[in-house]
Protein backbone atom coordinates (compact mmCIF):
# COMPACT_ATOMS: atom_id res chain seq x y z
CA UNK A 1 0.00 0.00 0.00
CA UNK A 2 2.72 2.22 0.54
CA UNK A 3 4.43 1.88 -2.21
CA UNK A 4 1.07 3.24 -4.19
CA UNK A 5 0.97 5.93 -2.11
CA UNK A 6 4.82 6.59 -3.06
CA UNK A 7 3.40 6.32 -6.99
CA UNK A 8 0.62 8.55 -6.59
CA UNK A 9 -0.55 10.11 -3.32
CA UNK A 10 -4.22 10.89 -4.48
CA UNK A 11 -4.42 7.18 -5.33
CA UNK A 12 -7.50 5.35 -3.66
CA UNK A 13 -6.78 2.49 -1.96
CA UNK A 14 -9.12 0.01 -0.28
CA UNK A 15 -8.26 -3.73 0.95
CA UNK A 16 -9.73 -6.94 -0.50
CA UNK A 17 -13.21 -6.91 1.33
CA UNK A 18 -13.90 -3.11 0.56
CA UNK A 19 -12.59 -3.23 -2.86
CA UNK A 20 -15.12 -6.19 -3.62
CA UNK A 21 -17.67 -4.22 -1.87
CA UNK A 22 -17.06 -1.60 -4.19
CA UNK A 23 -17.12 -3.30 -7.39
CA UNK A 24 -20.63 -4.59 -7.02
CA UNK A 25 -21.80 -1.35 -6.12
CA UNK A 26 -20.48 -0.33 -8.93
CA UNK A 27 -21.86 -3.30 -11.12
CA UNK A 28 -25.44 -2.78 -9.03
CA UNK A 29 -25.81 1.19 -9.97
CA UNK A 30 -25.04 0.62 -13.38
CA UNK A 31 -27.65 -2.29 -13.29
CA UNK A 32 -30.09 0.18 -11.59
CA UNK A 33 -29.74 3.07 -14.16
CA UNK A 34 -30.61 0.69 -17.35
CA UNK A 35 -32.97 -1.47 -15.22
CA UNK A 36 -35.91 0.81 -16.51
CA UNK A 37 -34.56 0.30 -19.90
CA UNK A 38 -35.57 -3.09 -21.02
CA UNK A 39 -37.97 -4.29 -23.20
CA UNK A 40 -40.80 -2.38 -25.29
CA UNK A 41 -42.07 -0.81 -22.50
CA UNK A 42 -38.94 0.51 -21.06
CA UNK A 43 -38.54 3.90 -20.31
CA UNK A 44 -37.05 6.81 -22.39
CA UNK A 45 -34.02 8.97 -20.77
CA UNK A 46 -32.86 12.14 -21.54
CA UNK A 47 -29.09 12.96 -21.92
CA UNK A 48 -27.75 16.28 -21.82
CA UNK A 49 -24.44 17.11 -23.33
CA UNK A 50 -21.92 19.75 -22.09
CA UNK A 51 -22.85 21.62 -25.24
CA UNK A 52 -26.41 21.79 -24.26
CA UNK A 53 -26.97 18.68 -27.51
CA UNK A 54 -30.61 16.63 -25.87
CA UNK A 55 -30.44 13.08 -26.78
CA UNK A 56 -33.57 10.98 -25.93
CA UNK A 57 -33.08 7.52 -25.98
CA UNK A 58 -33.59 3.72 -24.54
CA UNK A 59 -31.23 2.20 -26.29
CA UNK A 60 -28.67 0.64 -24.16
CA UNK A 61 -25.76 0.87 -26.19
CA UNK A 62 -25.94 4.87 -26.92
CA UNK A 63 -26.58 5.75 -23.10
CA UNK A 64 -23.21 3.27 -22.25
CA UNK A 65 -21.34 5.32 -24.57
CA UNK A 66 -22.76 8.67 -23.62
CA UNK A 67 -22.56 8.23 -19.94
CA UNK A 68 -19.67 9.47 -18.03
CA UNK A 69 -18.28 5.78 -16.01
CA UNK A 70 -15.86 6.75 -13.75
CA UNK A 71 -15.59 3.51 -11.90
CA UNK A 72 -13.24 1.20 -12.88
CA UNK A 73 -15.62 -2.10 -12.38
CA UNK A 74 -18.45 -0.36 -13.95
CA UNK A 75 -16.44 1.12 -17.02
CA UNK A 76 -15.06 -2.61 -17.76
CA UNK A 77 -19.46 -3.78 -17.96
CA UNK A 78 -20.01 -1.10 -19.72
CA UNK A 79 -16.74 -1.97 -22.70
CA UNK A 80 -18.14 -5.40 -22.45
CA UNK A 81 -21.55 -4.81 -23.61
CA UNK A 82 -21.01 -2.86 -25.93
CA UNK A 83 -18.92 -5.12 -27.51
CA UNK A 84 -21.58 -7.84 -27.31
CA UNK A 85 -23.73 -4.85 -29.44
CA UNK A 86 -21.40 -4.21 -31.93
CA UNK A 87 -21.15 -8.17 -32.33
CA UNK A 88 -24.65 -9.17 -32.67
CA UNK A 89 -26.57 -5.86 -32.21
CA UNK A 90 -28.38 -6.34 -29.65
CA UNK A 91 -28.39 -7.69 -25.70
CA UNK A 92 -26.23 -4.56 -23.99
CA UNK A 93 -29.04 -3.78 -21.14
CA UNK A 94 -29.62 -7.56 -21.11
CA UNK A 95 -25.49 -8.01 -20.51
CA UNK A 96 -25.71 -5.18 -18.00
CA UNK A 97 -28.91 -6.48 -16.13
CA UNK A 98 -27.00 -10.16 -16.13
CA UNK A 99 -24.07 -9.63 -14.95
CA UNK A 100 -25.34 -6.95 -12.10
CA UNK A 101 -27.86 -9.86 -10.99
CA UNK A 102 -24.75 -12.53 -10.71
CA UNK A 103 -22.43 -10.15 -8.84
CA UNK A 104 -25.87 -9.08 -6.59
CA UNK A 105 -26.26 -13.03 -6.14
CA UNK A 106 -22.50 -13.63 -5.42
CA UNK A 107 -22.53 -11.29 -2.67
CA UNK A 108 -25.24 -12.91 -1.08
CA UNK A 109 -23.11 -16.12 -0.07
CA UNK A 110 -19.78 -14.10 -0.16
CA UNK A 111 -21.02 -12.01 2.76
CA UNK A 112 -22.02 -15.81 4.44
CA UNK A 113 -17.83 -16.93 4.33
CA UNK A 114 -18.02 -17.98 1.01
CA UNK A 115 -14.54 -17.41 -1.31
CA UNK A 116 -14.88 -15.09 -3.94
CA UNK A 117 -13.10 -17.50 -6.14
CA UNK A 118 -15.47 -20.16 -5.66
CA UNK A 119 -18.08 -18.09 -6.94
CA UNK A 120 -16.17 -17.38 -9.85
CA UNK A 121 -15.37 -21.11 -10.21
CA UNK A 122 -19.00 -21.66 -10.33
CA UNK A 123 -19.59 -18.34 -13.26
CA UNK A 124 -17.22 -20.66 -15.39
CA UNK A 125 -19.12 -23.99 -14.35
CA UNK A 126 -22.21 -21.89 -15.43
CA UNK A 127 -21.01 -20.74 -19.03
CA UNK A 128 -20.04 -23.62 -19.99
CA UNK A 129 -23.42 -25.21 -19.04
CA UNK A 130 -25.58 -21.62 -20.81
CA UNK A 131 -22.95 -22.61 -23.74
CA UNK A 132 -24.22 -26.21 -24.15
CA UNK A 133 -28.04 -25.42 -23.88
CA UNK A 134 -28.17 -22.85 -26.25
CA UNK A 135 -26.14 -25.10 -28.64
CA UNK A 136 -28.63 -27.37 -28.45
CA UNK A 137 -31.15 -24.84 -28.96
CA UNK A 138 -29.89 -23.00 -31.59
CA UNK A 139 -31.71 -23.09 -34.65
CA UNK A 140 -29.08 -23.29 -38.10
CA UNK A 141 -31.44 -22.11 -40.50
CA UNK A 142 -34.21 -19.78 -40.48
CA UNK A 143 -36.82 -18.86 -42.25
CA UNK A 144 -37.77 -14.74 -43.61
CA UNK A 145 -40.73 -14.81 -40.89
CA UNK A 146 -38.39 -16.07 -37.82
CA UNK A 147 -35.68 -13.29 -38.75
CA UNK A 148 -38.80 -11.24 -38.77
CA UNK A 149 -40.17 -11.98 -35.53
CA UNK A 150 -36.40 -11.98 -34.52
CA UNK A 151 -35.76 -8.28 -35.94
CA UNK A 152 -39.37 -7.34 -34.86
CA UNK A 153 -38.49 -8.16 -31.01
CA UNK A 154 -34.91 -6.16 -31.35
CA UNK A 155 -36.51 -3.07 -32.85
CA UNK A 156 -39.85 -2.50 -30.44
CA UNK A 157 -37.06 -1.86 -27.61
CA UNK A 158 -35.58 0.85 -29.18
CA UNK A 159 -38.38 2.90 -31.32
CA UNK A 160 -41.86 2.77 -31.35
CA UNK A 161 -43.92 0.14 -32.38
CA UNK A 162 -44.99 1.75 -35.45
CA UNK A 163 -41.81 2.62 -36.45
CA UNK A 164 -40.31 -1.00 -35.32
CA UNK A 165 -42.72 -2.52 -37.64
CA UNK A 166 -42.14 -0.51 -40.73
CA UNK A 167 -38.69 -1.04 -40.32
CA UNK A 168 -39.00 -4.84 -39.67
CA UNK A 169 -39.68 -5.62 -43.17
CA UNK A 170 -37.11 -3.62 -44.33
CA UNK A 171 -34.43 -4.44 -42.63
CA UNK A 172 -34.80 -8.06 -43.10
CA UNK A 173 -35.13 -7.58 -46.59
CA UNK A 174 -32.02 -5.87 -46.76
CA UNK A 175 -29.70 -8.44 -45.19
CA UNK A 176 -31.81 -11.36 -47.55
CA UNK A 177 -30.51 -9.27 -50.82
CA UNK A 178 -27.05 -9.00 -49.98
CA UNK A 179 -26.57 -12.30 -48.57
CA UNK A 180 -24.35 -14.98 -50.34
CA UNK A 181 -24.30 -18.85 -49.51
CA UNK A 182 -21.18 -19.42 -47.16
CA UNK A 183 -20.13 -15.83 -46.91
CA UNK A 184 -20.40 -13.73 -43.83
CA UNK A 185 -22.87 -10.53 -44.37
CA UNK A 186 -20.64 -7.54 -45.57
CA UNK A 187 -22.95 -4.82 -43.97
CA UNK A 188 -21.56 -1.93 -45.48
CA UNK A 189 -23.33 -3.28 -48.96
CA UNK A 190 -26.25 -1.35 -47.06
CA UNK A 191 -26.47 1.98 -47.22
CA UNK A 192 -28.94 4.51 -44.81
CA UNK A 193 -29.26 7.45 -46.20
CA UNK A 194 -31.12 10.00 -44.86
CA UNK A 195 -33.52 12.60 -46.84
CA UNK A 196 -34.38 15.94 -45.72
CA UNK A 197 -38.21 16.43 -45.06
CA UNK A 198 -38.86 13.16 -44.78
CA UNK A 199 -39.89 11.50 -41.44
CA UNK A 200 -39.44 7.99 -40.03
CA UNK A 201 -42.54 6.66 -41.88
CA UNK A 202 -40.98 7.91 -45.45
CA UNK A 203 -38.72 4.81 -44.98
CA UNK A 204 -38.33 2.74 -47.83
CA UNK A 205 -35.79 0.08 -49.13
CA UNK A 206 -34.39 0.43 -52.50
CA UNK A 207 -33.18 -2.95 -54.04
CA UNK A 208 -30.31 -0.89 -56.22
CA UNK A 209 -28.63 2.33 -56.44
CA UNK A 210 -29.29 5.63 -55.08
CA UNK A 211 -27.94 8.86 -56.74
CA UNK A 212 -28.68 11.54 -54.22
CA UNK A 213 -27.73 14.58 -56.30
CA UNK A 214 -28.91 15.80 -59.37
CA UNK A 215 -28.31 15.28 -63.24
CA UNK A 216 -25.24 15.84 -64.79
CA UNK A 217 -26.80 17.01 -68.06
CA UNK A 218 -30.03 18.53 -69.22
CA UNK A 219 -30.01 15.26 -71.88
CA UNK A 220 -29.66 12.89 -69.06
CA UNK A 221 -32.63 10.70 -68.85
CA UNK A 222 -34.99 10.85 -65.49
CA UNK A 223 -35.36 7.30 -65.12
CA UNK A 224 -33.80 3.78 -66.43
CA UNK A 225 -35.05 0.91 -65.32
CA UNK A 226 -33.60 -2.67 -66.42
CA UNK A 227 -32.84 -6.16 -64.74
CA UNK A 228 -30.08 -7.43 -64.07
CA UNK A 229 -29.29 -11.42 -65.24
Amino acid sequence: MAAIKQLNPKAEVARAGQALDLNISAAMGLQDVLRTNLGPKGTMKMLVGGAGDIKITKDGNVLLHEMQIQHPTASLIARVATAQDDITGDGTTSNVLIIGELLKQANVYISDGLHPRIAAEGFDLSKKKALQVLEQMSVKKCARDDLINVARTSLRTKVKNTVADLLTEIVVDALLAIKKEGEPLDLHMVEIMTMEHKTEMDTKLVKGLVMDHGARHPDMPKKYQTHLS
